[in-house]
Order: structure tokens, then C-alpha cells, then sequence
């Protein structure tokens, strides 16, 4: 009895250890988590609660009313042009990086480096760069209007700049990597003779495709979309300088109501709702992938 007792006893020892052990690992990065995430989220949390100032600034007064003014109608529209953007880049993003990530996962490995090095080379140029680089490609006397007007294919200059289309070129623009290199990831590791064997089962190319392929990959499809969805949706820059007014998206509303109207209650309210609303999308999106890949 007492050699099992002491054999119990060592045992939860060396299971508190373990755990302390894991406790040590884990608290510097819990630390910085609840610093730099958690206090942040709850100070924007509970100023989404509190009464805008006079003159800006925040009043301690409990209120509802910033979650009310949601549901005016101008609101939602912003909120619905913006998750259509978003989406809409995702899903053109999804379209053009397959190709491409599945082309580089074939080549060979001296070639693949140097390829994935050119999907990479628009990160060095800042964002706002090239994004003005756009703006100037758009214009109604830009790159693009005079090369259609030289060859003829047009009559007068095309109002290209400051609409919803531009927005979305910036955007497919500025986070097709983020697209390509997670599919890329998970393509170089994707077993092709299962393709073969799909073949011989008697599939043609499109159900080899949609029955073993696209399953296998879809883990790098769902971490490629969500890594060009939410930025899109958040992006103010972008269509700042692509959309201007006519493209208002919700991080242009949040900076609008930060900075002109120093109404940080409200700002902080919309920036608490586009969070839970993307928390749902990303939360549904998993969910639907995942019954598909059981299925």
C-alpha cells in the first residue's frame, strides 16, 4: 500500500512540475497578450459604453445610444459596401493565386525560391506608395485612359479613379500575396499521385480537381481568405486614395470619427461591431469548410 501511495504521489509531483513548467513557457507571451491586446480591446470596449464631450473627449456617462445610431440607415450602407468589397477581393484574390501557387508548387526547388521571392518583392515598396502609384494608373488622364485612347478602344476618358472598382483593384493589389503564399505552402506538400490515382479511377480533371485536391488544400484556402478578408474590410487607406467619398468603407468611418469628429465613443462602437460581426463570418466560414472536409 505504501510503495502505491508513493508511486501516487510522485506522480502528482511530477504532473505539478510539468505544469509549472508549461505555466513558465506560456507566461511571457500571456503577458504581452493581455498587454497589448486585451487592455487595449477593453479600454475601446468600454469607451463604446461612455458619452462623447462637447468638444470631443470622452464623458464617464453610461449609455446605449452609440449602438443605437447603428441602425441608421448611411451606417449600414458603409458596413454593406464594406464586407461586399471584402469579399469580393477575397474571392478574386482565391481566383488568380490557385494558378499561380499551384505553377510555382510544381517547379523545381531552384526555380521555386525565386518565384516566391517575386510574389514577395511588392512588400518592399510601402503600401501608400504604391497605392498612389494607382491612383495615378487611374486617373482620368492616367497610364491606363491614354493607352485605351491611343489604340482607339475608347472615345473620351473613363472615370476609373474614386469608385467601388478601383477600391477593389487597390485592395487585390496590395493582399494577393497573402493569398498565394499560403496556398503555396500547402500545394508543396500536396501529394500529386493521388491526382493519378483519381485518373484512374475513371475521374476526368475537374472531379480529380473537386473531389482530392481542393479538399486536401483546403486548409490553405481558409488561412489564405481570412488573411485578405479581414484586412480588406478594416483598410482605410486604400479606399481613401481609390475610393474617396463615393467608396466609404468602415476604417474610413472609424478615422472620420476619431479625427473630424472626435467622437471616440461612437468610433470605438463601430470598431466593437465590425469585430464581433467578423468573429461571426470567420467562426461560420470554418464551420462550413470543416463539415465540407468531413464530407
Amino acid at each position: 500500500m505504501n510503495s502505491v501511495t508513493t508511486a501516487q504521489e510522485a506522480a502528482r509531483l511530477r504532473k505539478r512540475r510539468e505544469q509549472g513548467n508549461l505555466m513558465f513557457l506560456v507566461s511571457p507571451a500571456a503577458f504581452w497578450l493581455i498587454l497589448f491586446f486585451l487592455v487595449p480591446l477593453s479600454i475601446v470596449l468600454v469607451y463604446s459604453f461612455l458619452t462623447r464631450g462637447t468638444y470631443g473627449g470622452v464623458l464617464p456617462i453610461a449609455t446605449t445610444q452609440n449602438y443605437a445610431k447603428l441602425l441608421d440607415r448611411d451606417y449600414f450602407i458603409v458596413f454593406r459596401r464594406s464586407f461586399v468589397l471584402a469579399l469580393i477581393t477575397t474571392l478574386v484574390c482565391l481566383a488568380f493565386s490557385y494558378p499561380v501557387a499551384y505553377f510555382i508548387s510544381r517547379q523545381r526547388a531552384r526555380w521555386r525560391g525565386l518565384l516566391v521571392m517575386l510574389v514577395i518583392v511588392p512588400f518592399w515598396t510601402n503600401f501608400l506608395v504604391r497605392t498612389y502609384a494607382w491612383a495615378e494608373i487611374l486617373r482620368d488622364e492616367g497610364v491606363l485612359n491614354n493607352v485605351l485612347l491611343g489604340l482607339h478602344l475608347i472615345k473620351d476618358h473613363l472615370d476609373l479613379l474614386y469608385t467601388p472598382g478601383a477600391v477593389v483593384v487597390g485592395l487585390i493589389y496590395g493582399y494577393l500575396p497573402f493569398m498565394v503564399l499560403p496556398l503555396y505552402a500547402n500545394l508543396e506538400k500536396f501529394d500529386h499521385a493521388l491526382m493519378e490515382a483519381a485518373h484512374d479511377s475513371g475521374a476526368n480533371n475537374f472531379w480529380a480537381f473537386m473531389r482530392v485536391m481542393l479538399p486536401l488544400t483546403m486548409p490553405g484556402i481558409v488561412a489564405g481568405s481570412i488573411l485578405v478578408f479581414i484586412p480588406s474590410i478594416g483598410a482605410f487607406i486604400t479606399s481613401d486614395i481609390l475610393g474617396g467619398s463615393k467608396a466609404m468603407m468602415i476604417g474610413n468611418l472609424i478615422e472620420r470619427q476619431f479625427k473630424s469628429a472626435r467622437n471616440w465613443p461612437f468610433a470605438s462602437t463601430i470598431s466593437i461591431t465590425l469585430m464581433v460581426l467578423v468573429s461571426i463570418a470567420v467562426t461560420i466560414y470554418f464551420r462550413i469548410t470543416t463539415e465540407a472536409d468531413r464530407a
